[in-house]
């Protein structure tokens, strides 16, 4: 059974940092490009950052850019989202997600993803 499983979230105050994590399980996770999504109360959820599947290509929204670092450990079948200088509009729920299919790609940002965990909150306010 795929399972991903996020943690990290919580309340932080403007400018302040939360690391994110994803713990996989139930497929070859060294195969997939993996991803954070978010969705804010009343917008569409949207990508924050992708990393393709041997972790050398990481692509990040425009929100994300400079702020934000997405890593992976194959080894340890988890995805990470570092995320500093926080602001109230990065308040969403995040989400890690698996993409389909298997392959090798320097976009991961523009594969398809059909799997979400259930997400993590992530609260930005003073």
């Amino acid at each position: 059974e795929v399972q991903l499983v996020e943690s990290g979230g919580g309340l932080a105050q403007p400018g302040e940092s939360l690391r994110l994590s994803c713990a996989a399980s139930g497929f070859t996770f060294s195969s997939y490009s993996m991803a954070w999504f978010r969705q804010a109360p009343g917008k569409e959820r949207e990508l924050v950052a992708a990393i393709n599947r041997n972790g050398r290509v990481p692509k990040y929204a425009d929100s994300a850019k400079g702020r934000f670092t997405i890593s992976r450990d194959n080894a340890k079948n988890t995805v990470s989202l570092q995320m500093d200088s926080l602001k109230p509009d990065d308040t969403a729920l995040y989400s890690c997600a698996k993409a389909e299919p298997p392959s090798y790609t320097d976009y991961p940002q523009f594969q398809p993803y059909h799997f979400w965990g259930l997400g993590t909150q992530v609260t930005v306010s003073s």
